[in-house]
């Protein structure tokens, strides 16, 4: 009799521990956890590639006299703008071979003077019969050949002139300039191969393959706008956005055969210099007309065999949410397809310890925060 009144007393504190139906939980045995709303806004709609930057200009700097290196103008790394001076080699066998070749057009030149009067003389002569034909012939001869020589002296002169020139190594294009491979007081000819390189700045490129399937997809799409209309955003490497849009201006004429993909060709603004030749980048190309999607952090999603879900919080409890995510997500943020309407508390944070129907204690907390 005795266990029998125990048993009925422990059942009635059990019976007593139990919430009633749509009784709220108590709040502080709820488990705290961080929300994020899932937001409903609009979309482009864009097709997602993996791209490089690369430099509109480059040029590799490379010595067109050989000489001793006296100097090196510049710092590695640095912008560079058009015309500046990157290096400079010992000018002074260079100014010699300058004076020496107008030493030998002035001796030319008197040289033609001198055959210019005797064949003035000759011609006098003939014309009063005191003179020959043939002396005549040997002076304009004689002129000619002084002529020729004036021509050749000037051309080495020029020539002269132009090496010198080249003792200055000035920089072609305006951009970045990279490593120096010679320092000061190195011999550098035509055969000393590449000094440095420039890459120019602003705006670059950028080129991503598409497949044959996403590209006769958009040929023959009803509603494909026109090329020179679709916007291309990039985003980087640890998933931020890059602020500028650009177009595309080349499409590839041939169908790489390793690959079976066409190369595509944008152009990017790059005015404060962040996108960096060779980077590479995530490429979003804006097709169509907006369209309104529920977006979560990606921090939400968890995986398992039969899918992808979310955790919720509904009437103070956790509720699990079965969802397809599709394409045209922004940085960290992912589109829900199916499965929210938008505006439920996504849970974000705590999700280690959230399961099916616990009590749980929502906080809500910024989308930045969420994204780290």
């Amino acid at each position: 009799m005795a266990r029998l009144s125990l048993l009925l007393c422990a059942l009635g504190m059990a019976g007593g521990l139990a919430l009633p139906a749509g009784a709220q939980p108590d709040p502080g045995s709820a488990l705290p956890v961080g929300t994020v709303a899932a937001e409903r806004r609009a979309i482009d709609r864009a097709l997602d590639f993996v791209g490089r930057i690369e430099a509109i200009g480059r040029v590799e700097v490379r010595a067109r006299v050989t000489g001793f290196l006296e100097a090196v103008q510049f710092k590695e790394g640095e912008p560079v703008r058009e015309g500046a001076e990157l290096y400079r080699i010992e000018p002074d066998l260079f100014e010699a071979a300058v004076k020496q070749a107008e030493g030998a057009r002035e001796r030319s030149r008197a040289a033609q003077t001198l055959a210019e009067i005797q064949l003035h003389r000759a011609q006098e002569l003939l014309d009063r019969n005191s003179g020959t034909v043939v002396a005549r012939d040997q002076a304009r001869a004689a002129l000619d050949q002084a002529k020729g020589a004036v021509t050749g002296d000037e051309a080495n002169l020029q020539t002269a002139r132009i090496n010198l020139g080249y003792t200055r190594i000035l920089a072609p294009i305006a951009g970045r300039i990279g490593r120096t491979s010679v320092t000061k007081g190195n011999v550098v000819g035509p055969d000393s191969g590449v000094l440095t390189s420039i890459v120019s700045q602003d705006p670059m490129y950028v080129t991503f393959p598409v497949s044959q399937r996403e590209f006769l997809r958009y040929q023959q799409g009803a509603d494909r706008p026109d090329r020179d209309k679709v916007g291309v955003r990039i985003r980087f490497q640890d998933g931020s956005d890059y602020g500028q849009v650009g177009r595309v201006d080349f499409v590839n004429i041939s169908v790489d055969r390793a690959t079976d993909t066409v190369v595509v060709r944008a152009v990017m603004p790059n005015p404060a210099g962040a996108l960096r030749d060779g980077q590479l980048v995530h490429v979003a190309l804006q097709v169509g007309t907006p369209e309104q999607k529920v977006l979560v952090p990606q921090a939400a999603l968890i995986a398992d065999q039969g899918g992808v879900y979310v955790f919720i919080v509904e009437d103070g409890r956790a509720a699990m949410r079965r969802v397809k995510t599709g394409a045209g997500g922004t940085g960290p943020d992912v589109v829900v397809e199916e499965g929210l309407s938008g505006g439920e508390l996504v849970i974000v944070d705590g999700l280690q310890r959230v399961r099916p129907g616990i009590p749980v204690r929502a906080s809500p907390i910024s989308p930045s925060a969420s994204r780290t």
